[in-house]
């Protein structure tokens, strides 16, 4: 079966220029997706905080009221993100605030100019008689990567049936389905933005839509449902801590002066006089917020380890990534080093805090956060001691091509076929250390790929590799910054992590550390835990959505009662 493409999907979110009060009203656009067109209508309003808020319609796929997750205004800059569906806008409003020219990125760039319109344009259908599949209809995909729930809202209108689909683990509700077809009891919903289609049929006592996913020249079996009420629709997350919390929480934030911006960080305190042991979270890659929020998943790893430690008596500092939720900058344009100088402002934030002892000051770094955290304490003599969760021990490339051929194998391709895939991974981060510009690193991936994937997943591969961060991340060599380490340092894989695999990344790992002559550190494989540290069958990321816990006990009590054995720095 072939992998099929995570959705492709539309929400967006907005930021401005000149004065708040230039751009409040409603603007008009259209935005061409392959060969269809979307009419989208911006709302903006002012906020509480005297900035902006806004909403976006989409006319032809019927969906109003969008939610736009932050807005921004600086000079003639218009801005908008969704950190659900991971789309972004740039744009540039003219003096007399009647055009905004920019452009919207999902995967691809694409042009999309905004027009201020009078009145509100309304796209909405009216409903008439129910027909006797009206309702909620849910079911699982899995992608290859990952099982993702999908949920089906029909309804009947004087139009015709109508749809909108939610996908609760990637955190998108309302996502229109652009057309719906019933033929007595065969039944097909199409998605042209996220190009996609399901075709099923439904059963003779109504309770079941059995069928077809296809989705980027891959497909799947999806089985529909009735979904009779929510509860269906919910995932228990037993450790996702409620309020009140037993200690203090503040919103902060902090300069990070070698990027001249500012990171929006959570700092948890526990209760007492303190001073307390404190530590600092390092996310691993992606656009990841200060509780490195997986929606596809619908965990939050760092929400669960703050609360877990801070419970504990240890101070937590988790910021937002450099421009990801509330912190600024540029995030498309980072590398690791980037991300590492961001770390040494907070360790610089954390030594301002009385609550905190200047002496226990560490560093806790997930997946590419365990690169980062020796990057930053190879130099940084404030810090006390780190923590490697799932932290790599070789360079990046060897990684990738690794866990490629084990994800493959765990997602039912035998050996042979993960092996191919494996290769054709070398050959493509070969392409990209030759050193070739964009142009041609995009010409010779075309020759690669060929016709095996859509032209849309090929120009999304390509912006990814071309990336600065990707070119840094599969070159870099962990063992550089590991063989400078002289504080303590706790490296722990799980027995089951196919992204980052013990057996390939703690030798190399000890190794460094061994070279370095440091006395204090060990290194360790988890038992039964996968790259979220949580207790898996295989530890396919297949599996992470489905593991109702976040981070295994057993991870949370060994990190803690390590950090609360190390002596003060010198």
């Amino acid at each position: 079966m072939k992998r099929i493409v995570v959705l492709a999907l539309f929400i967006f979110a907005t930021g401005c220029a000149a004065r708040a009060q230039d751009v409040v009203g409603d603007w008009q656009g259209t935005l061409k997706v392959g060969a269809s067109e979307l009419r989208l209508v911006l709302h903006i309003t002012k906020g509480d905080d005297a900035g902006l808020k806004a909403t976006m319609d989409s006319i032809d796929q019927g969906a109003n009221g969008i939610p736009i997750s932050s807005i921004s205004l600086n000079d003639s800059k218009l801005s908008f993100t969704s950190a659900a569906i991971h789309g972004s806008y740039e744009g540039t409003i003219n003096k007399d605030a009647t055009e905004i020219t920019g452009t919207f990125t999902q995967g691809i760039p694409l042009p999309l100019d905004f027009t201020r319109v009078a009145k509100r344009a309304d796209g909405q259908h009216k409903t008439a008689k129910p027909s006797d599949i009206d309702g909620a209809w849910a079911g699982v995909i899995d992608t290859g990567t990952a099982k993702l729930r999908l949920v089906f809202h029909i309804t009947t209108t004087e139009d015709g049936l109508a749809a909108t689909m939610d996908s609760p683990d990637q955190g998108v509700n309302g996502l229109p389905v652009t057309a719906v077809t019933r033929n007595a009891s065969a039944l097909k919903l199409e998605l042209k933005q996220a190009g996609a289609v399901f075709e099923g049929k439904v059963d003779e006592n109504l309770t079941t839509i059995d069928g077809t996913w296809s989705q980027g020249g891959g497909s799947a079996p999806l089985l529909l449902k009735r979904a009779k009420d929510s509860v269906q629709l919910e995932r228990r997350r037993p450790q996702i801590p409620a309020k009140p919390y037993p200690y203090r929480h503040e919103d902060v934030s902090y300069p990070s002066e070698a990027a001249n911006i500012t990171l929006a960080a959570t700092l948890t305190i526990p209760p007492g006089k303190g001073p307390f042991p404190a530590v600092l979270l390092i996310a691993g890659s992606g656009r990841n917020d200060r509780d490195e929020s997986l929606p596809t998943f619908g965990h939050s790893p760092f929400l669960v380890l703050s609360d877990y430690l801070t419970r504990k008596g240890i101070v937590v500092l988790r910021a937002d990534k450099r421009g990801v939720g509330k912190s600024g900058g540029d995030y498309a344009t980072a590398t690791t080093s980037d991300f590492a100088s961001d770390v040494k402002a907070g360790v610089a934030y954390l030594e301002t805090r009385p609550e905190v002892d200047h002496y226990k000051i560490g560093l806790i770094g997930h997946s590419e956060g365990g690169v980062i955290a020796p990057m930053v304490a190879s130099t940084d003599p404030g810090v006390a001691f780190i923590v490697m969760m799932a932290g790599p021990g070789v360079p990046g490339e060897d990684i990738i091509v690794e866990q490629t051929l084990l994800i493959a194998e765990a997602g039912g391709e035998s050996h042979d076929e993960a092996e191919k895939a494996a290769a054709e991974e070398r050959k493509i981060l070969t392409l990209v250390e030759q050193g070739k510009d964009n142009a041609e690193l995009a010409k010779a991936l075309r020759e690669v790929l060929g016709d095996k994937v859509p032209e849309a997943t090929i120009n999304a591969q390509i912006k990814a590799i071309s990336s600065p961060w990707y070119r840094e991340f599969i070159q870099y060599d962990p063992a550089t910054a590991l063989r400078k380490v002289a504080c303590p340092v706790l490296a722990l894989i799980g027995e089951k992590d196919l992204q980052v695999p013990p057996n390939q990344n703690l030798p190399a790992i000890r190794k460094a550390l061994e070279a370095s002559g440091n006395k204090n550190f060990e290194v360790d494989e988890l038992p039964g835990l996968n790259h979220l540290f949580q207790p898996a069958k295989s530890g396919a990321p297949s599996e992470y959505g489905e593991i109702e816990l976040t981070i295994s006990p057993i991870a949370l009590e060994k990190i803690s009662s390590w950090i609360l054995k190390q002596p003060p720095r010198n």
